[in-house]
């Protein structure tokens, strides 16, 4: 992979971790996540005059991506209400790789060489220590790892479209803005009709956050697409899961979550999967 590939995919995998810590901090969660995904559809609206549309052969990707997000980003919202940050994070993040590069394998034909398959085993290896920390600790219960690995399970979904639907598109930045515009309006919509004034209370009252999360989350994600149209799925998505470091690090520094040396051990494992993939 790229020096260059590699610096944008962690650069996404800090602003992803980002927005997470955001919604894990937050009061109300729910309508959190539907701000700062509202917020990333507004940027995302003002960018794409001047971008050109997605080939139209992206679109049902397209379609079919924007409707596993809007499961996505509620499975998130659910996730952070029953687990912290150090736990939840690392376990959706975390499964997902393994899960992408199998069906990335079956799928697409898209077969890693050893470097990056040891990469993906690593990091993902490091990510069930950071579990298994929790375990442990007593701390883990049905609802903190069931909305998790609902979680993965869509990110699992998703990569495998978003991959192949932003290569299909001929232009990244385009597709990830209508699918943020398209994620959007269904959430927005839905809540609009079931709550509709808490939810236009809520968005008045914190649209700073919601943009500072908005961009977060458009900007990771657009990054994350660009790699993907530069490097194998595979890769691309094993080393975006290196966010867990920096989630860890925000759950630490800024949540005031513990982290204790065996998910420093962990931390080091993910890192070396980065190395791993770097020399794939």
């Amino acid at each position: 992979m790229p020096i260059e590939v590699m610096a944008v995919v962690l650069a996404g995998a800090l602003l992803h971790a980002a927005w997470n810590a955001l919604i894990r901090n937050s009061q109300d969660r729910t309508r959190d996540v539907v701000l700062v995904v509202a917020a990333a559809a507004l940027l995302a609206a003002l960018a794409l005059p001047f971008v050109p549309s997605p080939a139209r052969a992206s679109w049902p990707w397209l379609g079919a991506s924007g409707a596993i997000h809007v499961a996505y980003f509620l499975l998130v919202a659910h996730a952070y209400r029953h687990a912290e940050l150090s736990f939840a994070y690392p376990v959706m993040r975390g499964l997902a790789p393994a899960g992408s590069a199998l069906v990335a394998v079956a799928l697409l034909g898209e077969s890693p060489a050893p470097a990056g398959w040891l990469g993906v085993a690593l990091i993902c290896s490091g990510v069930v220590l950071m579990a298994g920390d929790n375990w442990r600790n007593g701390v883990l219960h049905g609802r903190a790892l069931l909305f998790p690995l609902l979680t993965a399970a869509t990110i699992v979904i998703y990569t495998v479209i978003d991959g192949t639907g932003a290569r299909l598109s001929g232009h990244a930045a385009a597709y990830n803005g209508w699918l943020f515009v398209l994620t959007a309006l269904p959430l927005l919509g839905w809540f609009l009709w079931r709550e509709g004034p808490a939810t236009t209370t809520h968005l008045r009252r914190h649209w700073r956050r919601g943009l500072f999360g908005g961009f977060c989350t458009l900007g990771a994600y657009g990054l994350t697409l660009w790699a993907m149209t530069q490097a194998p799925i595979a890769l691309v998505a094993a080393l975006r899961e290196t966010s867990v470091v920096f989630g860890v690090l925000i759950a630490a520094l800024w949540l005031g979550e513990k982290v204790s040396a065996m998910r420093g051990l962990a931390i080091l494992l993910v890192l070396a999967g980065a190395v791993a993939i770097k020399l794939a």
